[in-house]
């Protein structure tokens, strides 16, 4: 796990090796200094204190007071360098996570999960990224305070060296052993952390359902459940950490003491003076001190270890959608799509969920899909614009399969309104030109008039410049329907699908809306997936969709006479409407 750790890291800060070779220089220099200090104060306890000197205290003094300003600013310069290239560092990392993500097809997106991916992007890049601004804070005065130490301590007296041995193996060995416990508890966090994302996001975006059944209380057990889980394995981690810390004291005190205690003696002997003891036990302290850092970067690694490991899971996955190396694109823009003996399975499925389907759309004509829940209307529908590649058969755009198409080119002539509009943070004008960047405001208009939404729209204080919240919560259905229809319309495309796009509307509103859609989209194929039968009637082909295969193709009369499926369908809506009236 550390070696995938290392993987990417040296993949992502590569590009910030310059920075990294100031901080090398900047940090050797201030450390060099750290560990020139101590003899420079021994000097003067046992040349100048002693014989009295006081122009040598003066002169030493001033030669500590130099060192010490350029010690401080190399240590800031280091730090400031190494934090910069921590922090871009982050910012590249999340910058792919988010571009491998908006190249994933909804096969992986399921796979990963939207509450998973959201941490992955912030909170384990956040562990990672603050490893690397440790690191190169640490690494490198570390090791060189670590043997420079040994051997400044050693020029002092090495009669007290021992001392320094034993309680560098008996911390080392200590903190190993804290180590190799964390490491299974980071991982477990890291999934708990998921658990808790997905709760709190499940319960904010389904805050209406959850009040219109009166399951706030079941909603706050669950949220209470995995805020426990997370905090009883955080607890564990921190006890670990907070055992650390006192233990790490315990030795550097106890080191202290026996310094103090074999060094009294040596003094007592002649052997030792007065300041080259201070200066054994600072260059213990710092020898100490290195460790402790080393031991906090060796606390941090496991679990960023963990967080690198889910982040490259990401960025080694691959879409199951694959882009062409040499897109094509077709002669001329008419909007004829054509389904060619298609099928589609999920990976592992036993059965596919399209079977074997055949049928074109052609310019101005409107094809409709009406089928019971489950037959495979929306998985159809995606293989247009490659949400799924279909595993059998092909799908042709104008000629060119779409998996050949350059994915630009596909995406600009299809015009998506899905089964449940998304509306983004913003305004109503930046949601409709979401598809259209250069449409005016009287394009805009023009499209909430045929959406039927342009009197709701104009009775908010904003009209165009109303802000809508996230996901459109701040909206109805209905509204947000029409709303995602009129982004569809603006952008003018060549194909139109609409996926249950009318189901929130009542019947007179749906009827006015088709009405109003006819002369807009004449000179474009339109594809209707739809529950209700009133909405497809007069389409020019109806196909009738039953656990992923076409069970009936006609007009709305042709299938009453000729499909049993359909009729069921139709006398089923009828029987409901008129127990209604």
């Amino acid at each position: 796990m550390l070696t995938r750790l290392a993987h990417l890291v040296n993949r992502f800060v590569r590009p910030y090796w310059g920075l990294l070779s100031i901080v090398i220089i900047l940090q050797t220099i201030a450390t060099i200094m750290t560990l020139y200090l101590p003899t420079l104060n021994a000097r003067i306890i046992d040349e100048g204190v002693v014989t009295g000197d006081t122009g040598f205290i003066w002169r030493t003094g001033a030669v500590m007071l130099l060192l010490s300003a350029v010690q401080a600013a190399a240590q800031i310069g280091a730090v400031w360098a190494g934090a910069n290239a921590a922090m871009q560092f982050g910012r590249d990392v999340r910058g792919a996570i988010f571009q491998r993500a908006l190249a994933f097809s909804a096969r992986e997106m399921n796979h990963f999960g939207a509450p998973s991916l959201i941490t992955r992007t912030t909170n384990d890049v956040q562990q990672v990224q603050m490893l690397v601004l440790m690191t190169t804070v640490m690494l490198v005065s570390a090791p060189i305070t670590m043997v420079g130490g040994v051997f400044m301590a050693l020029r002092e007296d090495p009669g007290l060296s021992w001392i320094i041995l034993v309680a560098v193996v008996v911390l080392g060995a200590g903190v190993s052993v804290l180590i190799v416990n964390m490491g299974p508890l980071f991982a477990l966090m890291q999934k708990r952390i998921d658990t808790l994302n997905r709760v709190l996001r499940e319960q904010i975006t389904g805050i209406r359902v959850v009040r219109a059944f009166v399951r706030e209380p079941h909603e706050a057990k669950r949220f209470d459940k995995a805020n426990a889980e997370l905090t009883d394995t955080a607890t564990k981690v921190g006890r670990l950490m907070a055992f650390m810390f006192p233990f790490v004291q315990l030795i550097m005190n106890i080191s202290t003491v026996g310094i103090m205690w074999f060094g009294a003696q040596r003094i007592d002997a002649g052997e030792l003076q007065i300041g080259q003891l201070t200066a054994f036990i600072a260059y213990m302290m710092q020898i100490l001190i290195s460790v402790m850092m080393t031991t906090m970067l060796m606390v941090m690694a496991p679990r960023a270890a963990v967080c690198a490991d889910r982040i490259l899971e990401v960025l080694e996955t691959d879409s199951s959608v694959v882009l062409p190396e040499n897109p094509t694109a077709p002669a001329e823009t008419r909007g004829h799509v054509v389904f060619d003996r298609v099928s589609f399975a999920y990976p592992g499925a036993e059965e596919p969920v399209i079977k074997d389907i055949s049928f074109s759309l052609n310019p101005g004509t409107t094809t409709a899909i009406i089928g019971s829940t489950g037959s495979g209307k929306t998985t159809l529908i995606s293989l247009i614009p490659r949400l799924f590649d279909a595993t059998g058969g092909t799908v042709t755009v104008d000629g060119v399969d779409v998996r050949e198409l350059d994915p630009e080119v596909l995406w600009e002539r299809i015009g998506l309104v899905p089964q449940r509009p998304y509306l983004f943070t913003g305004t109503i004008a930046s949601n409709l030109r979401y598809g259209n960047p250069d449409a005016t405001d009287e394009e805009l208009w023009d499209a909430l008039r045929v959406a039927q939404a342009e009197g709701f729209v104009s009775d908010k204080e904003g009209r165009l410049a109303s802000e809508i919240a996230q996901g459109g919560t701040n909206v109805s259905g209905g509204q947000r329907q029409r709303l995602a229809i009129a982004r569809a319309l603006v952008k003018k495309p060549s194909v139109y699908i609409f996926d249950d796009s009318f189901s929130a509307l009542d019947v007179a509103t749906d009827a006015r809306l088709r009405t109003a859609l006819r002369p807009e989209t004449e000179q474009a194929a339109v594809l209707v997936v739809a529950q209700r039968v009133s909405t497809i009637t007069d389409a020019d082909l109806i196909l009738v969709l039953d656990d992923g295969e076409i069970v009936g193709r006609g007009t709305h009369k042709e299938l009453l006479e000729t499909s049993e499926t359909y009729r069921e369908i139709v006398e089923s809506q009828l029987s409901a409407e008129e127990a209604a009236a």
